[in-house]
């Protein structure tokens, strides 16, 4: 079945706050594909799992109608009080029941949520309601990720992995499917038409406050959370201290490079 995470109404807040939107080059891998595939001028795009927006606000500047869909009310809720584009509506749903019909999608699409989903079921939906040539394009960014800053980019990596690999300690198992660059998520869909890119990387400008807020909307951090509330605390704290430090600079607002690489599946029915 899938996995019901960011439920709450605190961790969808944070999640609208610090969860950035598609980097650059994943972007225009994603729009490239759907050029050459000839369905850039699609009628209904739906965004799966969207969380709070960030990917369907992103898809709303190319396409006519974008619908961004979430099985959690205060994700969908902090979706709909983010200011966007008129063609974009979010609907409350499983990713295993969209209330579309058959073959009426022309584009489907999902960021760093499929692994979430009870993927037998979400293939076969997705299968039921792409149009004839219709496409996807399944996404997540993985734990594979750094920072830059001036002289001290080696350090301060070596500081967020640490509290990283702190947090991994409290993955759910469905992260596994991200550690594996998204393989079985590419050879559970339906159709012969796909390619899996597993080397996008992209550079996500954030300052210092915006890493941490990151670590903070992660799942395992959630878990960390509930599990001792003052250790997950301190965690962070001990986090943005060493990061100032490194950098030698004291405001938390100080500009970094955040890089991360993508992994990107994409198919055509």
């Amino acid at each position: 079945m899938a996995t019901q995470m960011f439920e709450g109404k605190g961790h969808a807040a944070v999640y609208q706050k610090y969860r950035f939107a598609p980097g650059k080059e994943l972007q225009q891998i994603i729009l490239g594909y759907l050029q050459e595939k000839k369905v850039n001028s699609a009628e209904l795009v739906v965004d799966v799992g969207c969380g709070s927006g960030q990917g369907t606000r992103f898809l709303a500047e190319h396409f006519k109608k974008v619908v961004g869909t979430d099985i959690s009310e205060a994700q969908i809720q902090e979706a709909r009080d983010a200011p966007s584009m008129p063609n974009v509506s979010y609907l409350v749903c499983p990713a295993e029941e969209l209330p579309f019909g058959d073959a009426s999608v022309d584009i489907l699409t999902s960021f760093t949520a499929a692994h979430w989903f009870d993927m037998e079921k979400f293939m076969r939906e997705a299968n039921r309601v792409l149009k004839p040539g219709g496409c996807v394009a399944i996404s997540t960014y993985t734990v594979d990720m750094s920072l830059r800053y001036r002289n001290c980019s080696e350090e301060l990596t070596k500081v967020f992995r640490e509290s990283w690999d702190l947090l991994l300690k409290y993955s759910h198992n469905r992260i596994k499917l991200v550690l594996e660059d998204y393989k079985d998520i590419f050879e559970a869909l339906p159709f012969p038409d796909k390619k899996r890119i597993t080397d996008i990387f992209d550079n996500i400008p954030m300052t210092v406050a915006g890493v941490v807020g990151y670590l903070e909307s992660v799942s395992p951090y959630q878990a960390f959370m509930k599990n001792d509330p003052e250790a997950a605390k301190s965690l962070l704290q001990e986090m943005e201290k060493k990061m100032l430090e490194t950098m030698g600079v004291s405001s938390r607002e100080t500009p970094v490079e955040f890089w991360v690489r993508h992994v990107c599946v994409l198919g055509c029915k």
